[in-house]
């Protein structure tokens, strides 16, 4: 990893960190959120979709269609389409977090890790408490070996969604890599 990378990746953790209790949300989401912070694992994975559901709300019947789309594509394997689908839609709805995230998620399965941190970034701005979005920062963080850097986003998954199944399975081996190494 560069050393331009390093800087907007540590840049991306720092604003996720100093954000998130700034940031002005929506009152049924507030008490979503608090809710999951208590939740046993079963009532946890039930609010977290109804989290999710919300997050996939455009307001637009063209952005929606996009986002099927690119998911669609996304789960087909086929990045390129997802690509394009995600940007018509980012470009539609740039105020649209769920859109940038995506995006992120088929630039990374690219490899196109500059990107994926841009839209990240994007997303994380646009909707601080995003815990797919952080976790996704953490995945790409792991990809690129900076455990440091991914334990701590995925620390900070675990504040907002204690039960986030993929963090919680992909913690223990980061927390190995990070033992493994002199830090």
């Amino acid at each position: 990893m560069n050393r331009l990378s390093k800087h907007i990746v540590a840049a991306l953790v720092l604003l996720v960190t100093f954000s998130l209790p700034a940031a002005a949300q929506d009152s049924a989401l507030d008490s979503l959120f608090e809710q999951l912070k208590t939740a046993e694992p079963r009532e946890a994975s039930r609010i977290s979709k109804e989290i999710e559901l919300a997050w996939t709300r455009s307001g637009s019947a063209t952005a929606d269609l996009l986002l099927k789309r690119g998911r669609d594509a996304l789960e087909a394997g086929d990045t390129r389409a997802a690509i394009e689908h995600f940007t018509a839609l980012t470009d539609h709805a740039p105020d649209f977090a769920e859109g940038y995230h995506l995006r992120a998620m088929a630039y990374a399965d690219s490899d196109m890790f500059g990107p994926a941190l841009a839209d990240i970034e994007r997303a994380l701005a646009l909707n601080p408490r995003h815990y797919n979005a952080i976790a996704s920062l953490g995945g790409i963080l792991y990809h690129v070996e900076s455990y440091a850097k991914a334990k701590q986003a995925f620390d900070l998954v675990l504040t907002l969604h204690p039960h986030h199944q993929e963090v919680e399975e992909i913690l223990p081996m980061v927390e190995r890599e990070i033992g493994g190494r002199d830090l």
